[in-house]
């Protein structure tokens, strides 16, 4: 378990704690068996451990150190200072992504509201041209949104799980509420800001209904969103027992019963749905999205074939080029600033399927591997050399 320091109680009981952590892309690559679904580079950050919205099937709470303080305590890690940690790391590369804020903890829990690392880090980026993206099911600040507004390529994911919100609050503690989430959505396409709905995930016998995900599908699309995000619920091996203890007293021993005979595929850590029900619910969904006319992608969705390989169901039921909905190129250095690479999508699992030549001139970039920042200080010289604006 991972220490701290004085325990403080306002706004939700937390630890401040010095961090020289480092900005990186995602956890694995397509090599050697297949184990990436995400087309695009991301730097991930993460500002919090711990999020205090409590969703109770979070995978991040199977997850070591200070995240497992905080299923056991409920004290949240804040990384004191940790704009300046990303702004250090920021003006040594020459070559970045779109940063992620956040991919394990939600960047807008209430936390937040008395340190600001998230809009911090949002002014880091912007400051040097650099787009962000913004996950939460929590409410967008306006000072993020006006950030977020002035950088071309930033854009924002809002999760919704549910319309129902007496079932949303079943499922978490905390977040805002359906109507808030919506308004979210709202909100930040009325500034321009591309969005899309995030349906992940989605619960097997409790939100699956294919009336209710139309009818998510609808209100979503109705207040701007472009593109639709979804996965099937997974359950860690590590907190399994947890999850299905509080799926029985949520909602009763019959839909227990239910999860332990569907929740049979292990695909490393974690067990996933069957392999016959998760393409029916993303066939469905996928149906909905194009009735709706808007796109629509999963989230580290695999099918596990006969030689232990893993194979993306994106590509069987992607809409989009890229699974966030938005293309958004890998940037390089001009002086001070960062500037788009003429002629990137982003989407580097295409330059690995394909084996294009990468626009960027990062050969390794189309490698579509889990970069560290050490990689990304390599690519500097490399890409401003091979590539044009």
């Amino acid at each position: 378990m991972s220490g701290g320091g004085e325990v403080l109680k306002e706004p939700t009981p937390h630890v401040l704690v010095a961090s020289k952590k480092e900005l990186h892309g995602w956890w694995s690559g397509i090599e050697p068996n297949g184990a990436r679904e995400c087309t695009a580079e991301r730097l991930l950050i993460n500002p919090y451990n711990g999020c205090s919205h409590r969703c109770f099937f979070c995978y991040a709470h199977a997850f070591p150190g200070h995240f497992e303080r905080f299923r056991r305590e409920g004290v949240v890690t804040v990384f004191k200072d940790f704009d300046k940690v990303v702004s250090r790391q920021l003006d040594a590369l020459n070559v970045a992504s779109c940063g992620y804020l956040s991919p394990v903890t939600d960047p807008f829990q209430p936390i937040n509201r008395r340190y600001e690392l998230t809009e911090k880090i949002i002014k880091e980026f912007v400051r040097r041209n650099l787009p962000v993206d913004v996950v939460t099911k929590g409410v967008v600040s306006n000072k993020a949104l006006k950030l977020l507004k002035t950088q071309e390529h930033s854009f924002a994911q809002i999760t919704i799980v549910t319309l129902d919100e007496k079932l949303r609050r079943k499922l978490m503690q905390g977040g805002a509420s359906v109507d808030g989430l919506l308004r979210n959505i709202e909100r930040l396409c009325d500034a321009g800001i591309f969005t899309v709905c995030r349906i992940d995930p989605v619960l097997p016998f409790v939100t699956d209904s294919e009336n209710e995900l139309r009818a998510l599908v609808a209100a979503a699309k109705e207040r701007g969103a472009a593109h639709i995000i979804a996965s099937c619920l997974d359950i860690p091996l590590r907190t399994k027992s947890d999850i299905l203890s509080k799926i029985e007293v949520k909602f009763g021993k019959d839909m227990r019963r239910r999860y332990e005979t569907l929740f049979t595929e292990r695909i490393g850590p974690r067990l996933h749905a069957s392999i016959w029900y998760r393409k029916q619910l993303f066939r469905t969904l996928r149906d909905i999205c194009c009735r709706h006319n808007v796109t629509f992608a999963l989230c580290m969705e695999f099918e596990r074939l006969p030689n232990g390989r893993l194979k993306g169901l994106n590509a069987e039921f992607k809409t989009s080029n890229n699974c966030e909905g938005i293309n958004v190129p890998i940037y390089v250095r001009r002086g001070d600033r960062f500037e788009p690479v003429a002629g990137c999508d982003g989407n580097c699992l295409k330059c690995y399927s394909t084996g294009s030549t990468p626009a960027c001139g990062i050969s390794e970039l189309a490698k579509a591997g889990a970069w560290k920042l050490r990689d990304y200080k390599r690519w500097g010289k490399e890409g401003e050399r091979k590539c044009d604006l």
